[in-house]
């Protein structure tokens, strides 16, 4: 039995994700915690910083279009439902923070590419995740 109740996987949906996800189904079983699965994108705006006089609408929604299809073929490996699968536009860390206060989360599992030194400091969703949580987190070192 899983002490956990409420499990929220944060997945970047690089190849690497299947890393994540083989760790989540090997030590946590599914009759007792509920697993909730989602990825971030970041709004093109934000990427481009909104000076673009284009509409990029079209493209954000192709990408939020390829995101769920990824996304749903991961979730599927540990049979979570289509309303435990969520594709949100915002900041990773933050917009995971907020999903887990929400939905009463008290564990989420992210991948961590073990970065150190300046990479750390200016590229780590999961130390952000970490250090911003309301709740518990698990780092899932993932290799290359």
């Amino acid at each position: 039995m899983s002490i956990y109740k409420h499990i929220l996987i944060g997945l970047d949906l690089s190849p690497e994700s299947q890393q994540v996800v083989d760790r989540v189904k090997f030590l946590f079983n599914r009759d007792d915690t509920k697993i909730s699965v989602c990825h971030v994108l970041e709004p093109l705006v934000f990427t481009y910083g909104g000076d673009i006089p284009v509409d990029l609408s079209d493209v954000q929604s192709q990408l939020q279009q390829q995101a769920a299809g990824r996304l749903g073929v991961l979730a599927e490996q540990l049979d979570i439902s289509a309303e435990n699968q969520h594709i949100i536009l915002g900041h990773p860390a933050q917009e995971m923070h907020k999903m887990a206060k929400q939905d009463e989360v008290d564990l989420i599992v992210v991948g961590s590419h073990g970065r150190h030194g300046l990479a750390l400091i200016f590229g780590s969703t999961s130390n952000s995740v970490l250090h911003g949580a309301s709740c518990d987190v698990l780092a899932v070192r993932i290799s290359e």
